[in-house]
């Protein structure tokens, strides 16, 4: 078996780990958030936040970051629920077809999404802190997220017309 063959193969199988994953973060993440409502002061003390006049921004600000957490989590879902459809149809045999194209245009939509969720958690973050105690999280800029949604935009373009040009050569044959 080559190669691109093996990877081919392993895809589906780590695909759907990684959905298992995600799931299971979310899980976590959900009941952090039930736990911080329920003993508030034991998870928050927990976790590290100070009692002071800053402790009820920083509560909030940590809640919006377990919401929002949740919120990625559902992005990261559907970016690899089109991944495992993609893998699907490369196994069938026939990679170029309008879902994919649709499915590359959905991922760009999805991981601009997921890069718009980082910035409004690092702005939380931000507004959450204060001299006493930041709310220290690394959501600092990157311009790589930016150049791979504008590659998926264009590489669902490319799907696309590739998908339309050999249905037009289907058709002439």
């Amino acid at each position: 078996m080559s190669a691109p063959a093996n990877a081919l193969a392993l895809s589906r199988p780590l695909l759907r780990g990684l959905v298992l994953l995600n799931l299971l973060y979310a899980a976590a993440i959900g009941l952090l958030f039930v736990a911080g409502l329920v003993a508030p002061d034991v998870v928050f003390d927990a976790l590290g936040v100070r009692h002071g006049e800053q402790r009820a921004a920083l509560v909030l600000g940590m809640r919006t970051v377990m919401v929002a957490g949740l919120v990625a989590a559902f992005v990261v879902d559907r970016v690899l629920r089109h991944l495992l459809a993609m893998v699907d149809t490369v196994r069938a045999g026939d990679p170029f077809v309008a879902g994919n194209a649709r499915r590359l245009q959905a991922i760009a939509w999805w991981v601009l999404a997921g890069e718009v969720l980082r910035l409004a958690i690092g702005a939380t973050a931000w507004a959450a802190s204060s001299p006493a105690q930041g709310l220290d999280l690394d959501t600092g800029f990157s311009l790589a997220p930016w150049l791979a949604v504008l590659l998926l935009f264009v590489l669902a373009r490319v799907f696309a017309e590739g998908t339309r040009l050999r249905d037009d050569l289907a058709g002439t044959v």
